[in-house]
């Protein structure tokens, strides 16, 4: 016999153990059976599980368990990335800690570390992954430094190296001061910060008395202007383009140019242009050929190197021995300075507050720095085109679609990729440098030997380049250097393309593009077919989850707390297309509540003698009841994996919910409680026979989103052996024939149910109190169906009789209609109906009064236009509940009017 309850703990640990120990997750590559592939998104060695991953893996193991069912032979290729800035950052904290640093040890020591913190530590999202009920083929796990795929990233390398498309520049980057690296965009992170705007006084030369106030949030890269920029069209400035200002502080001149970057409405119309520190800057730099000095070092510190020749003493203008002070100067400070000095030579016009983005490292938290510097670019537009074209012409679908424009939009405008990065950690890249500058790409050592031999006609000593490659790098080549490539494997021959890429937008660039790129230019082939983008998990109230605001959802607590089923459920459940995913702890104990509606509904067949029935046929069935159940049971299959083909996740949820907890426990199951009581009668023999099929047909309906309490289930009930229902047949739909009238028939006895408790309900009858229920203007079928099952309608309806209305209305009782006919309540001498009249009007009024101050909220555009999108979407969402709730009222009033 079955617990009374599920206990998640337990069971989850050993029956994944049990899958995962029979092979169950394995792909087949010599199975006859047709591919289906998804590739992890990579979870950094270092990371946990935290609840976007939660979403994402719940969705794409959800894919792999139904396709895995439908017979594909399916791979789902695990692996962690070896996340070079936030490995190294964990390493060299726990360095720190022992009071030492990776300087004082030395590059390969400090590598080797890093590999035994790997070997201990790292991976434990893995472990994680598997408390999810991640179905991956362990075994194939890989890492992104791995000797296959640290072999994978040297051939692309150097490919792409000798066809021009990896190439040395000096450009500006992200630039990390405390990691003294440069970084992606996509770990920077922009945050509202409260400054000022500095009005600095430039002196036009030659026309005394004369200046031009440029507007700045930096007056600490003054020192690196070479122009002030005015828009071509603003008169104010005219006479001035082509003229020169003297540089307060320095004394050195610099002209004044005309370019569209300058916004006459904003600040005073004129910027200074600092091309090395500041990304619109170094193009108009670019544009107008100016110098590029820099004037800040890689820890963001002062420095004079690149300038200090051209410090001039003018006649009040500049101090060069207060500028010489500022060498080695954290920029902080030496912004406070400057501004001082600059008060006090009179240069300084005025000081306002003002807000603006300000970028900081993801990782170090530490004030980003545009930075000029040299270093190793992929051409990204060469590489782009064929991507764009594959979306163009279908062979790669976003869902949603309106991915597509975000995708070409980023893409149409791709820049150069920095794919160099000053760390340790990571793919170091595969040059080496000649006692002259002069660069030898190659696969190792030897191989840039004998190329330093040719080129320079003896053997030479070579230093090879410190940097190691972006992280994004080796992950764009995922797809295929998982599957063993550059070696022509049969896995890469079988399992590339891959089918379906499951991920959020915000990597949509530095992710999804680059493997498209990759994938096409490597194996002439897209990476997978569709790319299907979820939303960001938000909190119930559509805010951004953050440890800040508190708000933010343990997966793993989850998991303690109500077991994995539940998560996942409740995850698939709110997983629409197009849209963000509200999360809340309620929501999951919500949907614990479901697993433990199927478990005890279990429990209850199993208490009735349901069992499965060797060779049992739906077609076979007579009774109504049970050719009805298996009517709902064949749309509930066909509308499910129309929902699974389609990527709607709450969609195959809602059917899955709606059919167990509406269809089969509070219809089917409560009609069949006379039946199974009858004994061992033909019609409760054919239930029981009905009820173990649509129990077995449930569980493997639900074993893609709810593996746990499915399988235990399904071992405890006999349909196959423990574990095994992670392989058992995807349902197909079995729509009976002639099935339309039993349809009819059960639809119309709960239409009419449940239009009596509806009423029952409004008017606070009271459960032990039975009403009669009388019919007029009735049919003869319908006469005939309240006869037929008077039992269950007394039974759930809590009523005493139904007859046919004979004589008049009776006063006091409640009206509603059913199909053709009018169903009258008698209420006098069962509720007080005055009394009841009065309930409903004075909660009419309360509603009504709820209804204005919301209508009152939204109808102020000030409100709309400042309280935060998650409030405005909430007065919505209360405003539709509380005119639904008014229209409810207005209904029961009438019903006793």
């Amino acid at each position: 016999m079955l617990d009374k309850s599920f206990s998640p703990d337990g069971t989850e640990t050993s029956l994944y153990a049990l899958w995962e120990a029979s092979g169950a997750f394995s792909a087949r590559p010599g199975s006859p059976a047709k591919p289906y592939t998804i590739m992890i998104p990579p979870p950094n060695v270092t990371g946990t599980l935290h609840i976007g991953h939660a979403l994402t893996m719940t969705l794409q193991d959800t894919l792999i368990r139904w396709r895995r069912m439908q017979g594909r032979d399916t791979l789902w290729q695990p692996g962690t990335d070896h996340a070079g800035i936030a490995t190294q950052l964990v390493v060299e904290r726990m360095l720190h800690k022992e009071g030492t640093s990776r300087q004082e040890m030395g590059r390969d020591a400090f590598v080797e570390r890093v590999w035994e913190w790997k070997a201990e530590s790292g991976g434990g999202i893995t472990k994680q992954l598997r408390r999810l009920g991640g179905s991956l083929d362990w075994p194939r796990e890989r890492f992104t430094m791995d000797d296959g795929l640290s072999d994978a990233v040297k051939e692309v390398f150097v490919t792409l190296y000798r066809e021009g498309l990896i190439y040395r520049d000096r450009r500006l980057v992200n630039w990390d001061p405390a990691f003294r690296s440069a970084i992606s965009d996509l770990e920077v992170d922009n945050r509202e910060t409260r400054g000022n705007l500095w009005y600095i006084r430039y002196p036009v030369e030659g026309q005394p008395g004369r200046t031009i106030t440029v507007a700045t949030t930096r007056p600490e890269t003054m020192l690196g202007d070479m122009a002030v920029a005015v828009h071509p069209d603003d008169e104010r400035f005219v006479d001035l383009v082509g003229m020169n200002v003297i540089l307060p502080l320095t004394g050195r001149r610099i002209p004044i140019v005309a370019d569209e970057h300058s916004d006459p409405t904003k600040g005073s119309g004129a910027v200074k242009i600092t091309p090395a520190h500041d990304f619109n800057d170094f193009e108009v730099g670019r544009r107008h050929g100016l110098d590029m000095p820099s004037v800040l070092d890689e820890e963001a510190r002062i420095t004079l190197t690149e300038i200090g020749d051209e410090l001039r003493a003018e006649d009040g203008l500049a101090d060069p021995a207060f500028v010489r002070t500022l060498e080695g100067m954290p920029r902080d400070e030496a912004r406070k300075a400057m501004v001082a000095e600059l008060e006090r030579l009179e240069w300084l016009e005025k000081i306002e507050p003002h807000t603006n983005q300000v970028p900081h490292a993801e990782r170090s938290g530490a004030v980003v720095e545009p930075r000029l510097t040299t270093q190793w670019y992929c051409d990204a537009k060469t590489l782009a085109g064929p991507a764009i074209d594959a979306v163009e012409s279908g062979r790669i679908e976003f869902v949603p679609r309106q991915w597509e424009n975000t995708f070409y939009a980023w893409m149409r405008d791709i820049q150069p990729w920095c794919i160099s990065r000053q760390l340790w950690w990571g793919h170091r890249i595969p040059a080496w440098y000649g006692p002259d500058g002069h660069v030898f790409v190659a696969h190792d050592e030897a191989d840039a030997a004998t190329q330093a031999r040719a080129h320079y006609g003896q053997d030479t000593a070579l230093t090879r380049d410190a940097d190691v490659l972006d992280t994004w790098f080796s992950s764009a080549l995922w797809p295929f250097s998982t599957l063993g490539w550059p070696q022509q494997t049969p896995e890469l021959a079988r399992y590339y393309p891959t089918d379906v890429l499951v991920t959020g937008f915000d990597i949509i660039f530095f992710w999804v593009a680059r493997m498209m790129m990759m994938g096409l230019h490597f194996m002439k082939d897209v990476p997978f077919r569709t790319v299907f983008i979820h939303g960001l998990v938000r909190d119930e109230r559509g805010q951004k989850m953050s440890k800040s605001k508190g708000n933010g959802i343990d997966p793993l607590e989850m998991i303690d707390s109500y077991g994995a089923d539940a998560m996942r459920f409740c995850i698939c459940s709110l997983t629409g297309l197009g849209r963000d995913v509200k999360l809340g702890r309620r929501k999951v104990e919500e949907y614990r509540s479901f697993i433990t509606k199927i478990w005890n509904a279990a429990r209850f067949c199993e208490m009735n003698g349901v069992a499965p029935v060797a060779g049992f046929s739906p077609a076979s069935v007579q009774s109504p009841l049970g050719r009805w159940i298996l009517a709902e049971l064949a749309q509930a299959v066909e509308d499910a994996t129309k929902a699974l083909e389609a990527f709607r996740f709450d969609e195959y949820a809602a059917v899955c919910y709606r059919f167990v907890w509406n269809c089969f426990c509070d219809w089917f199951l409560e009609l069949a409680k006379p039946v199974f009581a009858a004994g061992d009668t033909a019609e409760a023999v054919e239930t029981r026979a009905v009820a173990a099929h649509v129990l077995g047909t449930i569980m493997r309906l639900l074993q893609p989103v709810t593996p746990f309490v499915t399988d235990s289930l399904w071992r405890h009930f006999g349909f196959g052996p423990e574990g095994s229902l992670i392989t058992a047949p995807w349902p197909q739909p079995e729509h009976l024939e002639g099935a339309s009238e039993a349809r009819a028939e059960m639809e119309w006895l709960i239409r009419f149910i449940s239009a009596i408790r509806t009423v029952r309900s409004e008017m606070n009858v009271p459960p032990s109190r039975l009403a009669p229920v009388l019919l007029r203007d009735a049919s003869p079928v319908t006469v005939a169906r309240a006869a037929k099952w008077s039992e269950a309608i007394g039974r759930m309806a809590r009523v005493s009789e139904v007859q046919p209305l004979e004589g008049e209305m009776p006063q006091g009782a409640a009206q509603l209609v059913v199909d053709e006919a009018t169903l009258v309540i008698p209420l006098a001498g069962i509720i007080d109906l005055a009394v009841e009249r009065q309930r409903l009007e004075k909660e009419c009024a309360k509603v009504d009064g709820e209804i204005a101050k919301v209508e009152r909220k939204l109808g102020n555009a000030d409100f709309v236009a400042r309280a935060k999108p998650e409030v405005v979407a909430e007065n919505r969402e209360r405003l539709e509940t509380f005119q639904a709730e008014r229209v409810r009222l207005k209904a029961a009033l009438a019903r006793i009017a």
